[in-house]
């Protein structure tokens, strides 16, 4: 497959744009450039959010049947493709080929199948009192999204808010743009009316803030770092418009202290699977394990053997389980932490800042278990792979809850007891927009969002598809 693109996708067409730079795309697993994209403009983002202007006017009016059948289309466009989609994913971020597959691919295909479901549980129109209360689309979105989920977050944003009648103006991570090409491919292969979707490739810098400050972007959906979100929420204020914002994380697994036997074991085994996955890049992962201290060193033990269960390897190999991080500044970044937390005190239990022994290239980090004590530079800031701080505490279950509500973030959780009635009473008690209550799954069609400096809104299921709607009351 080509991974060099010389287009934008803007009204419709396939245009070159009107700058004439390009950005190198790299396999993180060979260190090799494989391919560019175009270096986007403010002038391109100008051209897309005139033609979604324009676009909207039709659009929103189209009946609501015929637009989920649009979003129907995409998905069954996007099955077609689904090996194309994982290879791209696999190759660009380094997406471990069953990730790659069943995540990377699998997950966007749901969202877009997903609306014909989600829109019946809407109130598209609903009586109060004297008034009747209409939900209408928002106009124009803006979607600003990032490398780790690359599909995932465009259409978490991109399916509801067509089905809701808007249009949009999209910019894919330049580190991962493959799978939104696939995408625009298919969106304009079902024959989609020109302006709905558009996709602008580029830097944040540039073609991001070109988005969030355009005038005629009525709504902006952002998912990456919290000091990217406040400059997007920051430009998007002046207008004032819209925002929604996914945004960082550094979530608690906890695991009571009724813990015991092969239920101890499940509870790290699914931690640890929580806290790995994709590398370890995932703004929810479960990357600080609060223990009972008086386990601490038969958790500490089970840990250093489990790590070794993850291995590392050439994404396309079905038995990789970890692949490359997806970029040097990324590997760089997370073993400046690792390293930071030794030097601050943490025990190193597993893994460690160097190259993987086997894999002298790549851009591996080991899969690393540090324990460190609450308010730690460790366990307070986002990582961004694979690593896991165990974090024990003393008190209680007061005491874990306290530490888990205790970093600035609030996106995710976990609650392990072997009470699951007192489970569930930890778990209501964190500050995250999700809780896992001993190993419950991912639910695509739940809301997804977080508090404090996890941003606000919520993607996905009913209230994701609500969030790109306003209210209108007629009197009556």
């Amino acid at each position: 497959m080509t991974h060099t693109r010389d287009r934008i996708y803007v009204d419709g067409a396939w245009i070159p744009s009107t700058g004439t730079g390009t950005l190198p795309i790299t396999n993180p697993f060979t260190e090799e450039v494989i391919g560019t994209v175009p270096e986007g403009t403010a002038e391109d983002v100008d051209k897309a959010a005139k033609a979604a202007a324009r676009a909207f006017e039709e659009w929103s009016q189209t009946s609501l049947d015929d637009r989920v059948k649009y979003c129907t289309r995409i998905a069954e466009g996007l099955q077609a493709r689904q090996q194309e989609l994982a290879l791209s994913a696999a190759t660009e971020m380094g997406a471990p080929w069953q990730i790659a597959v069943m995540v990377q691919a699998g997950l966007p295909i749901i969202s877009f199948a997903s609306m014909q479901d989600m829109v019946r549980h809407v109130d598209w129109e609903r009586q109060s009192g004297n008034s009747l209360l209409i939900r209408q689309p928002v106009g124009v979105v803006g979607a600003i999204t990032p490398w780790n989920y690359p599909l995932h977050q465009i259409a978490a944003k991109v399916a509801p808010a067509l089905a809701a009648g808007n249009t949009a103006v999209v910019k894919p991570s330049e580190l991962v743009p493959g799978v939104a090409y696939i995408l625009a491919e298919v969106i304009d292969a079902v024959g989609l009316p020109a302006g709905v979707f558009n996709l602008v490739t580029g830097v944040g810098p540039v073609v991001g803030e070109a988005i969030a400050s355009h005038p005629l972007v009525d709504m902006v959906s952002f998912t990456g770092s919290t000091r990217a979100g406040r400059r997007v929420a920051e430009l998007a204020a002046a207008g004032p418009k819209r925002t929604s914002l996914e945004l960082g994380g550094k979530s608690a697994s906890v695991l009571l202290d009724d813990l015991a036997g092969d239920e101890l074991t499940a509870a790290l085994a699914g931690s640890l699977t929580g806290c790995l996955i994709n590398s370890g890049q995932t703004c929810s992962a479960l990357t600080r394990l609060l223990v009972p201290a008086d386990k601490l060193d038969e958790i500490v033990a089970n840990l250093e053997v489990f790590v070794q269960f993850a291995p590392m390897g050439d994404p396309l190999s079905p038995d990789t389980q970890q692949g490359p991080l997806v970029s040097k500044v990324q590997q760089e970044r997370v073993r400046d932490y690792i390293r930071a937390a030794i030097d601050d005190g943490a025990t190193l239990v597993a893994g460690g800042p160097e190259q993987p022994e086997n894999l002298p290239q790549g851009f591996f980090v080991k899969p690393t278990v540090l324990v460190a004590q609450p308010g730690s530079r460790i366990e307070q800031e986002e990582v961004f792979g694979p690593v896991l701080t165990v974090v024990p505490y003393d008190g209680g279950d007061e005491a874990a809850i306290r530490i888990a509500n205790g970093t600035p973030y609030g996106l995710s959780g976990a609650v392990w007891g072997a009470d699951r009635d007192r489970a569930m009473r930890v778990a209501k008690r964190l500050r995250t927009g999700q809780v896992g209550v001993n190993g419950g799954v991912f639910n695509p069609t739940a809301p997804f969002g977080g508090f404090g400096q996890s941003g606000y809104g919520r993607e996905l299921g009913p209230l994701g598809l609500e969030e790109f709607t306003a209210v209108t009351s007629l009197q009556l």
